[in-house]
């Protein structure tokens, strides 16, 4: 079993601070880089540059300088919300319809992460590529860890030129102390290969396997990935398909070199016990750390259950699906039953609108065995299609993320571990990448193999006999119940619940039979002549299965923008609606006033960058 690097706590020991966010953010410019150590000492034995390189990792976990929420804001905000899959309600419904600016929050607190991160490569890189430096570092350590260090800037670069589009490069050893104003790369090319060339490095480095098994560390699988994604990112904006021919060869090293492989079942994906599973390409694992006890601003850390379940049930509610969303699925796809739970809106009432009611997922969290409203009782009012809560949302809440622990039964006060996993990359986006690299390169037969090999593991034909394989998913949950059941005084005041069931099988059973999976081309060529898609069959295909794989991920929005489809999407899966008001209790489509705009899928450059850094200018359509 592989071990997992150790983020927390380290970079502090090794003295790695922030020392830029932002193009001229004072504070940062004005503190020492390293206040604990001379920096020249990471660099003096394989060891204490290891350490260095977890000090650069510890910006995968949210900072107090820049943005407590990283993890959750802004990534849902700009890499789910924009596709109306996931929805909002409060300050935050401005994501689901287009009313972004400069000066929203969220993404000034990104931008000035992402630059921290940033920071943090350049300083370490600076030291340990001077060989007078780093003498002391074992040729192999030194090669394995610029490999990681080239890796995880193109990342923090990754996020935020697909947001962003161009943005101001920081090489190695810059900082603006020297340079207190930069303006933003010239052309999409100059800002996607200098990410291409930083994943070179980490491609001709890394191994597929991580430096010392730890995982959570850059591979040669990660780089490969987001290498591809750089240039069909180029692909896109030039609108040369060269770039896709070059995407498509590390894509297809990737599927047939690299070690990865379908989790059998696509439900566990999201259980604890799933950390760095065979799929798994990168990935972030959340928790509290030491922060067992308390609030923190770490929120994003072991908060994630309340930000994203039902406010009935302990929640804050920032999190939604849409029944657009719900009803994309075709009968018998378990990637629905696998991500969400919903209200138990009355069956005729449902059938309606033709939508279907779930076995396993209606009127309850099937992980945690809560009753959905049931702090209300009858007055809950998660029995309607649209969940009032100040405002109507849609009554459907993510499993994904509220998976592993109550939201309710330990409720404000009581911190409970939850580790939550953000996948990055897993195997599904490196198939789908490449079936629309195929089919953008004229392979279309290779493209649609790769989907319909895609869709054997949806309708559940990988996980026939495997109940064995996944027990100890299953043990958990009875082990969480187990707790649940201790009665010590954590229930929710002084009501006493029932107890929850333990000796479970795994909460959504697993098929025992093959069953006979539709084939995507034929499925899609009807989706697109009955919803009226303007695009071709196959990127509809490639982006609806996006949707029904990677709903609640942060590469959803991305990967949408990217391949060409948001626009198509947003009309035709959502078109306009002025319904709204009481009128939506029962009636669950989403209401759309706005006209989607192409531009604004660049995000504005925050407001704060533009003041201070006045040779930054602002994207258009801001």
């Amino acid at each position: 079993m592989k071990s997992i690097i150790k983020y927390l706590g380290v970079a502090a020991g090794v003295g790695l601070l922030l020392s830029g966010a932002t193009s001229c953010k004072e504070e940062f410019l004005e503190t020492d880089h390293y206040d604990v150590v001379d920096m020249d000492a990471l660099y003096s034995n394989d060891a204490n540059a290891i350490k260095g390189m977890t000090g650069v990792y510890d910006m995968m976990f949210p900072q107090d300088e820049t943005d407590g929420d990283w993890g959750f804001k802004p990534n849902l905000f700009v890499g789910c919300h924009p596709t109306m899959d996931t929805q909002a309600t409060g300050w935050d419904i401005a994501w689901c319809n287009q009313a972004w600016t400069g000066a929203s929050t969220e993404l000034n607190g990104g931008w000035l992460h992402a630059y921290a991160a940033i920071t943090r490569c350049n300083d370490y890189l600076a030291g340990l590529e001077d060989a007078e430096k780093s003498v002391n570092v074992s040729a192999e350590t030194k090669t394995k860890l610029i490999g990681e260090a080239h890796a995880m800037r193109a990342f923090w670069y990754t996020w935020l030129a697909q947001n962003f589009r161009r943005v101001p490069l920081l090489k190695t050893g810059e900082t603006y102390t020297e340079n207190p104003t930069k303006p933003r790369a010239a052309t999409d090319e100059e800002m996607w290969k200098f990410i291409i060339d930083d994943l070179d490095i980490a491609v001709n480095n890394l191994d597929w396997d991580p430096f010392q098994n730890e995982a959570g560390r850059c591979t040669k699988g990660m780089a490969l990935a987001y290498r591809a994604d750089a240039n069909m990112w180029l692909a896109y904006w030039t609108k040369d398909n060269n770039y896709y021919k070059t995407a498509k060869a590390d894509l297809k090293e990737i599927l047939e070199k690299g070690p990865y492989k379908l989790n059998k079942s696509f439900t566990t994906l999201w259980d604890p016990q799933s950390a760095w599973g065979p799929e798994c390409i990168w990935a972030e694992v959340l928790d509290e750390g030491s922060n067992w006890n308390g609030w923190s601003d770490f929120t994003a850390k072991f908060n994630l259950k309340w930000y994203v379940a039902c406010p009935e049930n302990g929640g804050w509610g920032s999190l939604y699906l849409s029944w657009e969303w719900y009803s994309c699925y075709e009968h018998g796809d378990k990637r629905r039953d696998g991500s969400c739970c919903t209200g138990a809106v009355p069956e005729e009432v449902m059938q309606k609108y033709g939508i279907e009611k779930s076995d396993y997922v209606w009127g309850k969290n099937p992980y945690t065995q809560e009753i959905l409203g049931i702090t209300k009782g009858a007055d809950t009012k998660t029995k309607q299609l649209h969940f009032y809560n100040g405002e109507y949302a849609p009554a459907i809440w993510t499993t994904k993320l509220w998976r592993a622990s109550s939201a309710e039964l330990f409720n404000w006060a009581r911190g409970m571990w939850i580790p939550s996993i953000i996948y990055w990359k897993r195997l599904p986006n490196v198939m789908l990448d490449y079936a629309e690299c195929c089919f953008n390169t004229g392979d279309e037969s290779e493209g649609w193999r790769m989907i319909n090999e895609l869709r054997e593991r949806a309708f559940g034909n990988l996980e026939i006999g495997c109940e064995k394989e996944y027990a100890k998913n299953a043990e958990y949950y009875n082990q969480l119940a187990n707790f649940y059941n201790d009665d010590d005084g954590y229930f929710n005041g002084d009501v006493k619940k029932e107890k929850f069931k333990t000796d479970r099988a795994y909460p959504i059973p697993f098929n025992t039979t093959i069953v006979t999976v539709p084939d995507a081309k034929e499925y899609y060529t009807q989706l697109k002549a009955k919803k009226g898609f303007e695009s071709d069959v196959w990127k509809v295909a490639v982006n609806e299965e996006r949707r029904k794989e990677f709903n609640c991920e942060w590469s959803l929005c991305p990967d949408m923008h990217r391949s060409g489809y948001l626009g198509d999407h947003i009309n035709h899966n959502y078109p306009k609606d002025a319904t709204s008001g009481e009128a939506l209790t029962n009636y669950p489509w989403t209401p759309r006033s706005y006209d989607y705009k192409e531009d604004k899928m660049v995000m504005p450059i925050p407001s704060d960058e533009l003041i201070k850094n006045p040779e930054c200018d602002q994207n258009p359509g801001y």
